[in-house]
């Protein structure tokens, strides 16, 4: 199993989609939010993901192509 923090950025546009329980389900893999700022209109959240290296990869490619910016985070 591998691990990962990451950063999501989420625009208005889909702030308010499921995107990290659709990551947890569609690729199996484990997310743990670390930390988060929120508003109805955008935020970001700092996320550990725990899962395949394969399944992580296909997860933040996934998220990116919903229009999530993401980064990595160094601990």
């Amino acid at each position: 199993m591998a691990k990962q923090r990451v950063r999501f950025t989420f625009s208005e546009e889909i702030i308010a989609e499921p995107i990290i329980y659709n990551l947890g389900q569609q690729f199996n893999i484990v997310t743990n939010i670390r930390q988060a700022e929120l508003t109805e209109d955008r935020g970001w959240i700092v996320l550990e993901i725990d899962g395949e290296d394969k399944d992580i990869e296909a997860g933040i490619a996934w998220a990116i192509s919903k229009g999530v910016r993401v980064e990595p985070v160094s601990d």
